[in-house]
This record gives structure tokens, sequence and C-alpha cells, in this order.
């Protein structure tokens, strides 16, 4: 029985002013997909996230998320952005952070509830981060900020998980860990993961979508030199990563 599609996106274009970012778009993401996106700086990719989001408004084209314009879709959305929206120094506590992923999802008034707190901790648990809930975000290492962004993300228990180069600036024991972790995320929700390593999300992504502009969708089986080299516009080395 074929899914409904979790994302369809049709010759979707897309300008800062008179500079072109996307041209043509098409894509069709169904239900439970875990899809990597790579591509070269400035080739559109965080643009695209948010289209999807509702935070940016095509030239023109379509696109329906479940089923609906993105803007009403988006509290079905988590995302994590590729850098926080706030501070590292500011003096807010894992716990803090985490539970701004509830607002609008619940009551107008009168803070968090106690199911916004029991969700909360679910996802701390989840994220592996329920030990560190009363500790400050400037006491933390890189790898755990992006496991408190990622449990924000959850928090308001979505059908839809994206994320901008999540682990940037994380090393590569902690880039596995956090890609387990949203593989087991993948289970019950779609996922689009924005990334710079073509080879390592090859190994966890069901599809990548090469973006540089224009989109064109590979299976990870497909991925070889000459469609990195056609994406890329040059000779890039693939770098494989080997567990031990």
């Amino acid at each position: 029985m074929n899914r409904q599609p979790a994302i369809e996106v049709k010759n979707l274009s897309f300008s800062y002013g008179e500079v072109p970012v996307l041209e043509g778009i098409d894509l069709t993401v169904p239900e439970g997909e875990f899809l990597g996106i790579v591509g070269p700086n400035a080739g559109g990719k965080s643009t695209l996230l948010k289209l999807l989001l509702g935070l940016l408004e095509p030239r023109q084209g379509e696109i329906r998320v479940l089923g609906r314009p993105p803007k009403k879709a988006r509290r079905l959305m988590g995302y994590v952005p590729q850098y926080p929206a706030f501070s590292r120094d500011f003096p807010v506590t894992v716990e803090q952070v985490v539970l701004m992923g509830r607002l609008g999802t619940g009551r107008l008034v009168g803070g968090y509830g106690r199911e916004d707190r029991r969700i909360a901790a679910r996802v701390m648990e989840e994220a592996e981060i329920a030990p560190l809930a009363g500790r400050r975000i400037d006491r933390l290492s890189g790898g755990q900020l992006q496991r408190v962004l990622v449990a924000r993300a959850l928090a308001c228990e979505p059908r839809i998980l994206l994320l901008d180069e999540p682990t940037a600036n994380i090393d590569m024991r902690v880039e596995n860990e956090l890609f387990d972790l949203l593989r087991e995320l993948n289970e019950r929700m779609t996922i689009l993961v924005v990334s710079h390593d073509i080879a390592f999300i090859s190994r966890y992504v069901h599809r990548v979508a090469c973006l540089n502009r224009t989109l064109v969708c590979h299976r990870t089986e497909e991925i070889d030199a000459e469609a990195i080299r056609q994406l890329y516009g040059g000779e890039v080395r693939m770098v494989h990563h080997h567990h031990h």
C-alpha cells in the first residue's frame, strides 16, 4: 500500500532579490523516509528547509507538507537549525531549552504544564541528555548541545524532523552517535538532514538529494564519483568512514 507523501514539492523556484537560489525543484518525500540533502555552499540547502517550514515564500511552484501548506503544518515539524537562535552564554538550563519546543503546542497562558514537562523529560531521555537537565548550556560540549537541540525539536512531537548541518562542529565519534539516534527516530518519523559529508550520510539515509540550485535525487547505492563531480563541479574526493 502506498503511503501518503510527507512532502511534495512541484516546480519550486526561489530568489533573494534578483539572485536565483532554487530553480524548478521537484521532490516527493514519502512518510518514513530518511533523506539526505547535500550540495555546495550557497547551493540552496538551508533555503529549501526554510521554504518547507513556511518561513519563506516561493517565487513559483507549490509545497505541500502532510497534505497542507507549510505554515499550517509547521507544528507537525521539528527543526534543528544550523546555528542556535540563542547565545551559548545565555543563562538557561538544558531543560529550559528543551521546553522551548513546547511553545505553541499547548495552553496559551500560565507557563509550561505537567504534560509539557513530562514530554520534555521523555525526549531528554531519548536523546540521552536527561542527566544534564539542570546544567547550563554554556557548560555543554558541542555534541551535547546538538543533542539538546534535537530534543527541543522532538518536544513538539513532530511527524517530520528537519536538521540543517547537525554535525558541522562535532567530532566523528559524536557524529556517529548522533546519526545512530536519528536512525532510531526514523522508525517513527520522516527525517530530512542537510549535510556536507556525502559519503558519511550515505550509510544512513535512504536517498540523497543533490542540490545546487536544481535538484537530482539518487538512491544511496547510486552515489559515485561522477555524481559528486556533477554536483560540485570538480574533482571532490569521497572520504569513507570506517568503524572499528
